[in-house]
């Protein structure tokens, strides 16, 4: 008898077990016919693999090497079991693209580019203001992209096997109402803003201690942050209750102002990810190059942000 997956299984759940009795309800067979399997492994591997007792049973020498290798093997396996399916279902499925993101504008512009450069393609999205979240869900096969960032040099979500690619660099700009003293000013000094109460999108990243730490550098600690969907944040902004914080190339919005920080202190990294198992080399380019696309459309539309490029190309 050659030695199966199924039979280094059955040792490990009567190693978990404890007893051929508890194994044998866990496996759904009856105790006899575990016995006589467990003596054809036996028999198969030259030797014994549990000592038995009153008490249930232990593993013996060689049943420890056996467990031993069990635990490497099995979760081994198990892994490229959904490596394959993950595989599989990427290429029976070309013209469909799931998409998940952080940021709804850019999120939106992507759709928009990639409807036009693949019109047979059913594109659907998935938003969370997890980070962690959509690179969780890019691990399971959920989604095939994730559309996300970093708060400056900070390392992308998830685990190592994703692969992170670069589609902009925006800088954090602070939303304004209109009728806001500050509206209109070419720039403005993170202190300026101290007695302000505050608005952001939440994540799970360090894009909060980031913000805490550049106020701290201005002088002063925030009064209070709402953190809370893209909508909200804009309406707090709209009736003055609060001033809110963006990628600068966030569009322009009625009853708003967006206007640059000076000096910079936070910036915005604009990330793609996908598991480089579910994707073809082409697609992944193909998406990645409409997500720049889509930024560039986005920080385009945005007057502000425009003219804050100008003026920074125009230095010497």
């Amino acid at each position: 008898m050659e030695l199966e997956l199924r039979h280094l299984r059955t040792i490990r759940t009567i190693a978990e077990a404890g007893s051929l009795t508890r194994a044998a309800t866990a496996l759904g067979l009856a105790q006899p016919a575990l016995s006589a399997q467990l003596k054809r492994i036996e028999r198969a591997l030259g030797g014994a693999l549990f000592e038995r007792g009153r008490h249930g049973v232990r593993a013996t020498p060689l049943g420890e090497l056996v467990l031993e290798r069990a635990r490497v093997v099995l979760p081994a396996v198990s892994e490229l079991q959904r490596e394959a399916t993950r595989f599989a279902r990427a290429r029976q499925e070309p013209e469909r693209l799931r998409l998940g993101g952080t940021h709804g504008p850019l999120l939106g512009a992507l759709v928009d580019r990639l409807a036009e450069a693949a019109p047979g393609a059913t594109v659907t999205t998935r938003a969370s203001w997890s980070e962690r979240e959509l690179a969780e869900q890019l691990s399971e096969g959920l989604l095939d992209f994730a559309l996300t960032g970093t708060c400056g040099s900070a390392s992308p979500p998830g685990v190592g096997h994703l692969v992170w690619q670069e589609i902009a660099v925006d800088p954090v700009f602070v939303m304004l109402a209109d009728g806001h003293p500050l509206a209109y000013g070419p720039e403005i000094g993170l202190a300026a803003l101290a007695d302000e109460e505050w608005a952001c999108v939440p994540g799970d990243g360090c894009f909060a201690d980031c913000f805490t730490a550049a106020c701290a550098r201005a002088g002063f600690s925030p009064r209070r942050m709402y953190e809370t969907d893209t909508s909200s944040v804009v309406h707090l902004v709209q009736v003055g209750r609060a001033v809110g914080l963006c990628r600068a190339s966030f569009p322009t919005t009625p009853g708003i102002a967006t206007r640059p920080l000076t000096g910079t202190p936070l910036v915005w990294r604009h990330l793609l990810g996908w598991h480089p198992a579910t994707q073809q080399p082409g697609t992944a380019a193909t998406v990645l190059a409409q997500a720049r696309t889509a930024h560039a459309g986005t920080a385009a539309r945005s007057a502000t942000y425009t003219d804050w490029l100008a003026e920074r190309s125009g230095r010497p």
